[in-house]
């Protein structure tokens, strides 16, 4: 079979992209918000000066990193009740959610106590600049102290896109987003009577409006989910290894994937000033691209989970190739475009001349490669909701760590062939990489996972 005429046999039929679309769509959505108020953040910090934006920088990254230990618990949450939806076990669906609001509570309030703590020393080695590091340990700190609630926040959308109410989570995005705004705007700069707080202010924003978004998720679990139940039925401890089992993988995998990307701006650190800055452009715009991707791979991962609760694993597969598929196609015609408009959009983010002519062959590149890295990460979300997370870090980790990286290092820094090397490289390591999640779908095993 040629690849058109695969697609064309693995082309989900209307009503098949329709119950796609309906999960996806708002996942998409929210998505989208948290990037534009990404963008908001960036231009009200921006006011107070560079070292204010690149103290929120640097200590946004550090952040990041330490949500991935919690933020793979919402693949736990997804995949077993996702489960319980397709054994038709309504009344425990909400069990699962229990088991990782709990797991967040656990895991997160120790681990933010130790973080604050370290905040200092974490910031001063990945910025030695004393007066972004001064700026930056109060933010990181403040936003820490939100851990346990991002971990919740997570559960939350884990067990809205198992149960296909993804809308839930659009709509308290939608509201988190605009009180994040609305508080940056008091709390930076000092209105309403408010003190002026500057860099620390955004820290604080963002983690009240984190909380309330955990008290809406909360307020909404009680309405829609007490029937199935959620805060009535303490999950067993079995349960609970389980879910810990599934969901430890994936955060590991998180955290390998969020310090891969602090490693490879290291690295192109080491070639040049002006590459560093192409490559933090190339990079948001690269993950801006592949928000349908996300969105389409958490809404597999919930149709995966359903079929392999009603124990058909033939449509199982279906559905993981099928979303492939639909996301190769889609991701491709992003991709044209973004080839298409490549300068005009570069020059938006770029003033420079000389640095978006440098960025201009890796965005092209991006741009041809993308619908086949989005058909891979469709795939590896099957993977996910079908409970396989080990197999989808141990992939993850040898390419990204063991390959991709060690080579980045060779063929930038060291033999000298600059940002366009490592970026034809990264290319190869996505295509590869989707690859071999595909061959770990069609070899199978996954669907005898018992959640």
């Amino acid at each position: 079979m040629n690849p058109a005429e695969g697609i064309r046999h693995n082309w989900p039929a209307t009503n098949r992209r329709r119950q796609l679309l309906a999960i996806a769509l708002p996942i998409i959505g929210g998505m989208t918000s948290q990037n534009i108020l990404n963008l908001v953040d960036a231009a009200m910090v921006g006011r107070l000066g560079d070292t204010a934006l690149a103290a929120a920088g640097i200590g946004s990254f550090a952040n990041f990193m330490a949500l991935a230990v919690v933020l793979g618990l919402a693949t736990g949450v997804q995949a077993m009740a996702a489960r319980r939806v397709g054994e038709e076990k309504h009344d425990e669906t909400a069990v699962p959610l229990n088991a990782g609001l709990i797991l967040s509570i656990v895991i997160g309030i120790p681990l933010s106590i130790v973080l604050i703590g370290a905040a200092p020393w974490i910031l001063e080695w990945i910025n030695p600049d004393p007066d972004v590091v001064s700026e930056a340990t109060p933010y990181l700190q403040i936003r820490l102290a939100a851990l346990f609630a991002v971990g919740m926040n997570f559960a939350f959308r884990g067990y809205w896109s198992a149960v296909h109410m993804t809308w839930l989570y659009l709509v308290t995005l939608l509201v988190m987003h605009t009180i994040n705004i609305f508080l940056n705007w008091v709390l930076i700069f000092g209105n309403l009577g408010a003190p002026a707080m500057g860099v620390s202010g955004a820290g604080l924003a963002t983690t009240l409006s984190i909380y309330l978004g955990t008290l809406i998720y909360i307020g909404l679990g009680i309405r829609h989910a007490r029937d199935r139940g959620f805060l009535r039925r303490l999950p067993s401890l079995s349960m609970a290894l389980t879910q810990l089992r599934v969901s430890l993988p994936s955060s590991m995998q998180q955290l390998f994937f969020s310090s891969g990307m602090l490693a490879l701006m290291i690295i192109i650190g080491l070639i040049g000033t002006r590459e560093l800055a192409a490559a933090h452009v190339l990079l948001t715009l690269g993950l801006g691209v592949i928000l349908p991707a996300i969105g389409l791979g958490l809404a597999t991962a919930t149709l995966v989970g359903n079929a392999l609760g009603r124990r058909n694993p033939d449509d199982a597969r279906q559905w993981g190739w099928e979303s492939a598929v639909f996301a190769l196609v889609i991701g491709t015609v992003l991709g044209l475009i973004v080839v298409l408009l490549s300068y005009p959009i570069l020059a938006v983010f770029l003033t420079d001349p000389e640095t978006r002519l440098l960025a201009l062959p890796p965005l092209i590149i991006s741009g041809l490669m993308i619908g086949l890295d989005t058909a891979g990460l469709v795939i590896m979300h099957a993977l996910l909701g079908a409970g396989a997370t080990g197999r989808v870090m141990r992939i993850s980790i040898f390419c990204q760590w063991c390959l991709f990286l060690p080579l980045a290092f060779l063929i930038g820094p060291v033999l000298g062939l600059g940002l366009l090397g490592v970026w034809v490289l990264q290319a190869v390591y996505r295509i590869g990489q989707a690859g071999w999640f595909a061959l770990a779908w069609q070899k199978g095993g996954w669907e005898k996972i018992r959640l």
